[in-house]
């Protein structure tokens, strides 16, 4: 089997990126990361998720975002809510993490140079993105050259593919995708505000995109909301 690294952030788009690089035959590595997020509960989501798909290797390195600030997931800032999507669409959010794919990114090309693996999975999405700069083709494709530019393998002749196959579907589709290759999304959390026991918010931009999704796809999310 072809080895793969799969960034993990225990939501539901990277949990379907999980299953689909399973689905493909992929011996899969997911990477999750404590980066200082407000929303931490997502990584005892990731663990639950990767142990249910069948990932070979699950780690969390550990980063510390906050020392730049900058986002409301890792400062002192409100998160927003209940926003349309024409307020979410209109400019880059509070939410937005500055370079955070481009970070991550980089540690998972880092790791799979080690494995020996040529493939990267992400779950960006460019249709229900909520304006996030680094979740466009744009710098799938971009990130793409630079990882074949900068790493021994690259330069030895190895070809790295950055896959990012929820790219141009809609939340719903994600979700039918999911369930039709097994994902549990009881299992998943997504939420950028949770209560202290763990629920999410159900008014934030990302729970407002995942409650949409699942109504749009005809189904009912499994997991609890504080309201």
């Amino acid at each position: 089997m072809k080895r793969a690294v799969v960034l993990l952030s225990g939501g539901l788009d990277s949990a379907t990126v999980l299953a689909i690089a399973r689905a493909e035959a992929y011996e899969v590595y997911a990477l999750s990361f404590r980066y200082g997020q407000r929303h931490e509960r997502e990584l005892a989501a990731a663990e639950t998720v990767a142990a249910s798909l069948g990932a070979s290797e699950h780690r969390c390195a550990e980063i510390d975002l906050r020392a730049f600030g900058g986002s409301a997931l890792t400062a002192d800032l409100e998160v927003p809510q209940d926003r349309s999507a024409a307020e979410m669409a209109s400019r880059i959010p509070i939410t937005y993490v500055p370079a955070r794919n481009t970070i991550f990114l980089s540690y998972a090309l880092a790791w799979a140079e080690v494995l020996a693996a040529t493939d990267i999975f992400i779950g960006a999405n460019a249709v229900d993105y909520s304006g996030y700069p680094d979740c466009r083709p744009e710098f799938i494709r971009a990130f793409e050259r630079l990882a074949n530019l900068a790493t021994r393998a690259g330069v030895e002749g190895a070809r790295f593919t950055i896959h990012a196959p929820l790219l141009a579907l809609s939340k719903a589709e994600i979700i039918a995708r999911g369930i039709s290759l097994g994902v549990d999304y009881s299992l998943t959390h997504s939420c950028y505000d949770p209560t202290p026991d763990g629920r999410a918010c159900g008014l934030c931009d990302s729970c407002q995109l995942r409650l949409r999704g699942f109504c749009e796809a005809g189904l009912t999310d499994p997991i609890p909301y504080a309201q």
